[in-house]
């Protein structure tokens, strides 16, 4: 996942020639019941879960019942089959293909400290983005615990390969925060409501249609966590112990 190149560093006006670590970025083919769904450029990790989580998170299936890789193919099989030509599409604001539908509201008892909210952003890098600073990162907590974290050169991979660990391992995402390095827009906000995540803490910032999707949805939406700061714009019940200033 990592290419490394020959190239000439600047600082203050002297060049020297250095090797700098570059993440590699590769396309896969998406295929459900052995029908091509969309092609993906993705970080080459993880592919499993990314295939599961994207059609989870995108509206498409709600449980999963085998992954398998085939090259660059990703072959995910599931019971309850989907007439995709029935879908509304658009393009996201990556550049990737997203599924139209309107995302089941949130329900969840969770409840999370704003220490919870410090130490859930703390967490949110890899070793792929120390070493590259070239992909995003998305980490996945449930209970106050860490359960897995992903790296991929799209932002929205990084949450479709959360989701896809969950569903593939069992895990009941109706407790769980996820942390993400990326910008929050609508298309973000609505995997996670599709996927049951009711509360997403991100270093970055939203949007209006992403504030709204979050709200709609009943998702806690949170931006620009960094240090002891961090910016509640839905659902902020689901935070305790918040002092009015």
């Amino acid at each position: 996942m990592i290419s490394v190149h020959h190239s000439v560093q600047v600082i203050e006006g002297q060049a020297r020639e250095t090797e700098d670590a570059v993440v590699v970025e590769d396309r896969f083919e998406l295929l459900l019941n052995d029908q091509p769904v969309t092609e993906m450029v993705a970080s080459r990790d993880q592919l499993r879960e990314l295939g599961a989580g994207y059609l989870v998170s995108e509206g498409i299936l709600r449980c999963v019942d085998k992954v398998t890789l085939d090259g660059d193919r990703i072959l995910v099989y599931s019971d309850i089959g989907c007439d995709l030509r029935c879908t509304k599409r658009e393009v996201g604001s990556s550049g990737g293909l997203s599924f139209l539908s309107t995302p089941p509201r949130a329900v969840s008892d969770i409840r999370l400290s704003p220490d919870d909210v410090v130490r859930v952003t703390r967490e949110i890098e890899t070793e792929l983005w120390r070493k590259t600073g070239g992909v995003h990162c998305s980490v996945l907590f449930c209970d106050g615990r860490l359960l897995q974290k992903s790296s991929d050169v799209g932002r929205h991979n990084t949450v479709d390969k959360l989701v896809g660990h969950a569903v593939l391992n069992g895990i009941d995402l109706s407790r769980c925060a996820i942390g993400c390095t990326g910008r929050q827009p609508a298309g973000m906000v609505r995997k996670s409501a599709h996927a049951g995540i009711p509360v997403i803490i991100s270093r970055a910032a939203t949007t209006d249609k992403g504030i709204a999707a979050a709200d709609a949805a009943g998702i806690t939406l949170i931006g620009f966590s960094r240090d002891e700061r961090f910016t509640v714009y839905t659902h902020p019940e689901r935070i305790t112990g918040i002092r009015s200033g």
